[in-house]
Order: structure tokens, then C-alpha cells, then sequence
């Protein structure tokens, strides 16, 4: 097996034509993940892991811990960084120079945190039931600390559901017929700047909208009284009342794809028939705005439908959002097989994202 350090259990090999000059490897004292310097003084500087010390519950027991409760953070955040997504790449990443320096302390002189330790620190005194709240508040913590020092005028969130494929038989790990894999069906945040905003982890055959007023309400409520605007986007598994109401409650903006129905497309088939003529060689876009109540709604809601047409194709591309009565409050959207790409909420974003600027 080689040396985790990548050096050489030999003595130093002399030149013959020069005795006095020496040749030998150490590879502690060099490292492929010298990127992650700049990072920790970025982090040093923000103050995002010692800010995660201050609030997280040190669950261990003994009183001879080795490395500090920051330090075993940021070996685990820095270490998913730098792409090792295993605790076992920490058999290597201890006697990096960058990782030693990254977690501080005794580790700079002798080693980090090895994989039984990291191992310890993320499934046992990280996961302490204690720390569930501070984890799920910490990223939104780290954002506004950010935000403090370069505030923005507003803020778009994007609410979604992902797939995290489990192998085994992991807690909460069932079988998604859409995603055809056994998962946890994660529900995410962010906002437009790429910041995660909030999370939650769930089992995986939960609906996609399971659970999002406890991961939307508390981001919402951070936010007022903060931002002069904020607006929030989603897709067709939001498309509910109650999340409708909930916004305009907040008097937030918001642009959700709406599932097609039969009274959707009558609306917009005149723009679905094809013009006479031949075809340009330029995408021709087509637009409709008009009124729509569904049946569980409690009143109208704006509805702006995009259809765009291909050169020298028979299908057309059919994109439609809903936006809330009075045309200056943007709502939901629907959209119908196969186009998969929002195009109507492209130019929306772009209006916003010129607004909202940090």
C-alpha cells in the first residue's frame, strides 16, 4: 500500500557526480488543493464557520478532543469543496498541508481529522438530534451575513424538488417511480445569486410540494422588512391554492407553471393553428393574456400563455404562466408536453434579476 503521504519509505538518493545534492519527495509538504487557501481566508474574513461553532452543540463527550469543534467543520465542508465526498478521502486529506492549515489548530503541525473521526463527527455529534434546528437555519444565518456587508434590493426565490439516490438501506429511502431509483426526495430553496436558502430532506415518495411551508414560510419571513421586493418562481407541483394565497398574503411577486387542461388550450388555440405559408427561418413567438379560475381557486388569476414555432417544424412550443389580478402582480404558469424549458419566465427573470441586483 502506498504511503498516504505519497512519500518514500527510503532514505534520499545522492547523485554520484555530486554528492553534496540530494534528491527525496515529501509529499505532505506539498498539495494539489492549494485553491482551498483562498477559500478559507475568505471564509476567515466572513466569519461562516465560526459563525456554525457558535451555534451548533458540541455533542462530544470527552474531554481530550484533539481538534476543535470549527476545525472538524470546516475539514467536512472544505473537503466536500475540494470534491472528496467521502469521509475515507480523509485518510489522504489529513496530511494535505492545505486541509491542515484549513482546520488550524494542533492540525496544522501534526495531521487532521481522520476518517473515523470524520466519520463520528457527521453521523453521531453532528446529527445530535439537538443541532437539527441550528443545521436547517445555518445557511440562511451564513446569507444574511453576506447580505449585511453588500445588502440587495431584492430577491427571487426558486423553490424545487431534486432526487438523492441511496444505495441500501438507508432511513427514509423509498422508491420513486418518477425518478425510477430508490431516493430521498430533497425540497429546496434558493435564491438568485445561487444560495441555498433552506432545505429539508424527505422520504422518497413524498409529493414533489410536501412539507413546503416549512422550508418557504421561515426564508419569507427572514426577508421582510429586509428587501424592497421579493418574487418566487416554481413549477407545475406548486400549482395549489394555498401556496397561491400564501403569497399574495405576503404581497410577494410570483410566476408558477401551470399543469395544462382542456380550458388552458381552448384558450390559446387560435395561436396553435399554423400560419399559411411557408415557414421562416426564425423562431416566430406568439403570446395570450387573458383571465382564468380554476375550480379550487377563490377568485381570477392572470394567466400569460408564450407559444413559439419553430423553423421548418410542425410542432409548435407551448409555454404559459398565470399571474394574480391586477396585471402588475405576476402568478403561475402552465406548460404542456414536451417542451420542458420555461421560456415564458426567461424574459421575466431577466426584467427581475435587472432590478434585484446585490
Amino acid at each position: 500500500m502506498a504511503h498516504p503521504r505519497c512519500e518514500s519509505g527510503s532514505d534520499a538518493v545522492r547523485l554520484d557526480f555530486d554528492r553534496r545534492l540530494m534528491l527525496q519527495f515529501r509529499g505532505s509538504l506539498v498539495t494539489s488543493d492549494a485553491g482551498l487557501l483562498a477559500y478559507g481566508e475568505l471564509d476567515d474574513v466572513l466569519g461562516l464557520t465560526k459563525m456554525a461553532g457558535d451555534v451548533l452543540a458540541d455533542a462530544r463527550s470527552g474531554k481530550n478532543g484533539r481538534h476543535a469543534w470549527a476545525g472538524l467543520f470546516r475539514q467536512s465542508v472544505f473537503s466536500r469543496l475540494a470534491g472528496y465526498e467521502d469521509v475515507n478521502d480523509a485518510e489522504r486529506l489529513r496530511h494535505d498541508p492545505a486541509m491542515r492549515w484549513i482546520v488550524g489548530g494542533k492540525a496544522a503541525q501534526r495531521s487532521a481529522a481522520s476518517p473515523s473521526q470524520m466519520g463520528r463527527f457527521e453521523t453521531q455529534w453532528l446529527a445530535a438530534p439537538k443541532n437539527f434546528a441550528a443545521l436547517a437555519d445555518l445557511s440562511g444565518q451564513w446569507i444574511d451575513l453576506v447580505h449585511g456587508r453588500r445588502p440587495p434590493r431584492g430577491i427571487v426565490l426558486d423553490m424545487d424538488s431534486s432526487v438523492s439516490p441511496t444505495h441500501g438501506e438507508q432511513e427514509m429511502s423509498v422508491w420513486n417511480g418518477h425518478y425510477a431509483c430508490t431516493c430521498y426526495h430533497p425540497l429546496f430553496v434558493f435564491n438568485q445569486f445561487g444560495d441555498l436558502e433552506r432545505c429539508a430532506l424527505r422520504a422518497g415518495n413524498v409529493h414533489s410540494a410536501d412539507g413546503w411551508d416549512d422550508v418557504l414560510k421561515p426564508v419569507v419571513a427572514r426577508y421582510q422588512g429586509k428587501v424592497s421586493r421579493i418574487y418566487f418562481r416554481a413549477d407545475a407541483a406548486f400549482a395549489m391554492p394555498e401556496v397561491y394565497e400564501f403569497l399574495e398574503a405576503e404581497r410577494i411577486k410570483y410566476a408558477i407553471r401551470l399543469p395544462a387542461n382542456q380550458v388552458l388550450q381552448s384558450r390559446i388555440g387560435y395561436l396553435l393553428t399554423r400560419p399559411v405559408g411557408r415557414p421562416p427561418h426564425h423562431v416566430r413567438r406568439f403570446h395570450a393574456n387573458f383571465s382564468y379560475q380554476a375550480g379550487t381557486w377563490t377568485k381570477p388569476r392572470r394567466v400569460i400563455a408564450k407559444v413559439s414555432r419553430r423553423a421548418k417544424a410542425r410542432s409548435s412550443r407551448r409555454d404559459c404562466r398565470a399571474e394574480r389580478s391586477p396585471p402588475t402582480r405576476c402568478g403561475s404558469s402552465f406548460m404542456r408536453s414536451p417542451t420542458t424549458s420555461a421560456i415564458s419566465c426567461a424574459r421575466w427573470r431577466r426584467r427581475s434579476r435587472s432590478r434585484t441586483g446585490r
